[in-house]
C-alpha cells in the first residue's frame, strides 16, 4: 500500500469539478478508443465521428469501464495505471490516477442500486492482488492478495493473476476472477473497510467473460481448459461448467442473441480454432438448452478475439485479428441470426481493412462495438505503431461501409467502448 500511495494523484478534487455537464456532446454515444502502443485513449463522438480529445493513460489500455451514472470513465493500462476521466468537463480529462500493480487487465465500478459510483476496483497480474478504491477519487482503500490454493488439486500458487472483474447487479459485490487458481470471488463492498468474500471454486484458467441478457448469470472463459464457467450472481453460486468444441474460447464479453431454435443464447469465438459456440442461457423458458453448448458453427478461422451483437441487430459479427492469413485478419464474418437455424449457416465477409485503405502491410481488424442506438458497428483497423490505423464504421442494416475515421492521432487503435453499451452491459 505505501508503494501504491506514492503513485496516487488527485489532480482535480471532487469539489472543484463541474456541478453540471459543461459540453454539448451526447456522452452516451461517446466511444473510448484504446490507442494501444502510445498509452492513450481517444474519445470519439459517435454522432459526428470526430475526435473530442486524446488522453494520456497507462500503456496498452486493456479496457475502459464507466461509472454507473455514466459521468466517469475508468481505464486500466497493462502497466497497472488506473485513470479516472471526467466526461462532464468541457474537454474531458483525467481527474485522478493511481498505479495498482505492474501488470493489469481489469477495472470496474460499483453498479448496485444505492452504491452507484461509490467504489472502484482494479486487479493486477503482478503483484497478484486487487485494490478497492474510492470511486470518485481513486484513493486506495483496501488491498487484497489473491495468492492461494488451486480449486481442484489444492496446490499453493504464488502468483495467481486477477483476470476479469465485473460488478453485480443483484448485490453490492464485485465479481473477481482469479486465473491460475480457478476461484471466482464475490467481493462484498457494502461494509468497507470490513470485507466479506464468497469464494466459489470454479475452473482454471479464468479469463474474460460477460453477463447473459438478464444480467443475472456471468459466463467466463477458462480458456486453457476450453470451458465456459457460469456463475449465478443472484444466488452467488456455480451453475455449470460447459465444455466448448473449440480451442481457447476468447469471448471478450461474448454476444447475447435470440437464437431461432434455442432461444436466448450467449456466444463465444475461439483463439485456437474457427469454432463459434452457442450456450443456452434461459433456464426458465428453455430449460432443456440451458447451460449446454447447443450449436457449434465455423467462422473465418482461428485467431478470433471478439464476437459481437446487439439487441436491435439481426447480425452476429466475429473477428479474427490473430489469424496469420492477411485476408482473414483484415476481415470480419457476419452471420444473419435467422440463418443460425440451418445446420451449416453461411456468413458474409466484410473486407474491413481494404475499406480503410491504409496501404501495404497486415492490418488486423479487431473488436466490433455498436453505437448507442445499435444502428452501426465500429471496427478498429490495428496497424503498426509507425503506420496509420483507422476506425471503420459499418451500417448494421445494410452491412455496407458508412465511413472511415482517419486521423494522425489514431495510432495502434484496438479496443472501443461505447459509453451507453458499456455501462449497461449491452453486448
Amino acid at each position: 500500500m505505501p508503494e501504491i500511495m506514492k503513485t496516487y494523484q488527485l489532480i482535480v478534487p471532487v469539489e472543484k469539478r463541474p456541478k453540471k455537464k459543461m459540453n454539448d456532446f451526447d456522452i452516451d454515444n461517446v466511444f473510448s478508443v484504446t490507442l494501444r502502443d502510445i498509452g492513450k485513449v481517444a474519445l470519439i463522438d459517435g454522432n459526428t465521428k470526430k475526435i473530442i480529445t486524446t488522453i494520456p493513460t497507462g500503456f496498452a489500455v486493456h479496457i475502459s469501464r464507466l461509472s454507473s451514472s455514466g459521468r466517469y470513465l475508468y481505464t486500466i493500462g497493462r502497466d497497472g495505471w488506473v485513470n479516472l476521466i471526467d466526461l462532464w468537463m468541457k474537454v474531458p480529462k483525467t481527474v485522478a490516477k493511481v498505479r495498482i500493480g505492474l501488470e493489469a487487465r481489469s477495472v470496474e465500478s460499483s453498479k448496485m442500486k444505492g452504491w452507484e459510483d461509490r467504489y472502484a476496483i482494479a486487479g493486477a497480474y503482478w503483484p497478484p492482488q486487487y485494490v478497492i478504491m474510492d470511486g470518485l477519487t481513486l484513493k486506495p482503500l483496501r488491498i487484497v492478495s489473491t495468492r492461494g490454493y488451486t480449486y481442484d488439486t489444492g496446490e499453493f500458487h504464488p502468483e495467481p493473476r486477477v483476470a476479469s472483474i465485473v460488478a453485480s447487479h443483484f448485490h453490492p459485490e464485485f465479481i473477481v476472477n482469479v486465473k491460475e487458481t480457478g476461484h471466482v470471488l464475490m467481493v462484498d463492498y457494502s461494509k468497507l473497510p470490513n470485507l466479506r468474500v464468497t469464494d466459489i471454486p470454479a475452473e482454471r484458467f479464468l479469463h474474460d467473460g460477460g453477463f447473459d441478457r438478464t444480467g443475472r448469470y456471468f459466463l467466463v472463459a477458462a480458456n486453457a481448459r476450453n470451458t465456459i464457467v457460469v456463475i449465478d450472481t443472484k444466488e452467488d453460486k456455480l451453475v455449470a461448467k460447459v465444455k466448448t468444441s473449440g480451442i481457447k474460447p476468447h469471448p471478450g464479453r461474448g454476444a447475447n442473441i435470440i437464437h431461432p431454435k434455442y432461444g436466448p443464447v450467449w456466444a463465444t469465438s475461439h483463439i485456437g480454432s474457427e469454432h463459434i459456440s452457442f450456450i443456452g442461457t434461459d433456464p426458465e423458458k428453455h430449460p432443456q438448452y440451458a447451460w449446454k453448448e447447443v450449436q457449434v458453427i465455423e467462422g473465418l478461422g482461428g485467431g478470433s478475439l471478439f464476437i459481437k451483437s446487439h439487441p436491435k441487430s439481426k447480425h452476429l459479427y466475429v473477428d479474427a485479428p490473430l489469424n496469420p492469413d492477411k485476408e482473414l485478419s483484415g476481415s470480419v464474418a457476419v452471420f444473419n441470426i435467422a440463418d443460425l437455424a440451418q445446420e451449416e449457416p453461411k456468413y458474409k465477409v466484410l473486407p474491413i481493412a481494404k475499406w480503410a485503405q491504409l496501404g501495404e502491410g497486415q492490418q488486423r481488424v479487431v473488436q466490433g462495438e455498436f453505437n448507442k442506438d445499435g444502428t452501426e458497428i465500429w471496427f478498429s483497423v490495428w496497424n503498426k505503431k509507425d503506420k496509420p490505423s483507422a476506425i471503420v464504421v459499418v451500417d448494421d442494416k445494410t452491412l455496407k461501409l458508412k465511413t472511415v475515421i482517419k486521423d494522425p492521432a489514431i495510432i495502434t487503435a484496438t479496443g472501443k467502448f461505447n459509453v451507453y453499451n458499456t455501462r449497461n452491459d449491452i453486448y
